[in-house]
């Protein structure tokens, strides 16, 4: 396997952990490419991508998602 191979392997990799840790790894795939097209009509830096990010970055943090739940105010 060449050095790219491997990168685009360990990418989707990481890809699909967000998706497990965001609970939608039983969702229908349409779903989830639709709500991916949605966000990336967000532009970069404004008050809604730091808002998401700032999301993330709690549920990368957090051992559970009602733990996400609890930190953020988009429950």
């Amino acid at each position: 396997m060449t050095a790219e191979r491997k990168r685009k392997a360990r990418e989707k990799f990481l890809l699909g952990g967000i998706v497990v840790k965001a609970g939608l790894s039983k969702a229908d795939r349409a779903f989830l490419l639709g709500g991916l097209l949605e966000l990336a009509r967000i532009v970069p830096g404004s008050s809604e991508h730091q808002r998401l990010r700032d999301i993330g970055e709690v549920a990368f943090k957090a051992t559970s998602l009602d733990a996400v739940w609890e930190k953020t105010e988009w429950h």
